[in-house]
């Protein structure tokens, strides 16, 4: 896992607050519920904060972000370098 997935793996766990719940760069985060519309909204802004990508917001659907893989490979896709 590179140091960014792993940044982003500590951050989301951070979101969901489960115990002794196990998170990994491949775990479905949306389709199994684990996360909902909102917090997508705070997973966008860390994935740019992260990539250094402004991510269109119109681009991204919650599919993209089901896992952490997903979501460095639409930043890849949809991001456009910061100014």
């Amino acid at each position: 896992m590179t140091a960014q997935a792993e940044q982003m793996v500590a951050y989301i766990g951070a979101l969901i607050r489960k115990p002794g719940l196990m998170i990994d760069e491949n775990t479905p985060l949306v389709s199994s519920g684990l996360i909902d519309s909102r917090t997508l909204v705070n997973l966008v802004a860390k994935l740019e904060e992260i990539t250094n990508l402004r991510i269109p917001a119109g681009r991204v659907r919650p599919k993209d972000l089901d896992t952490v893989t997903r979501m460095f490979e639409t930043a890849q896709r949809v991001g456009k370098p910061r100014k």
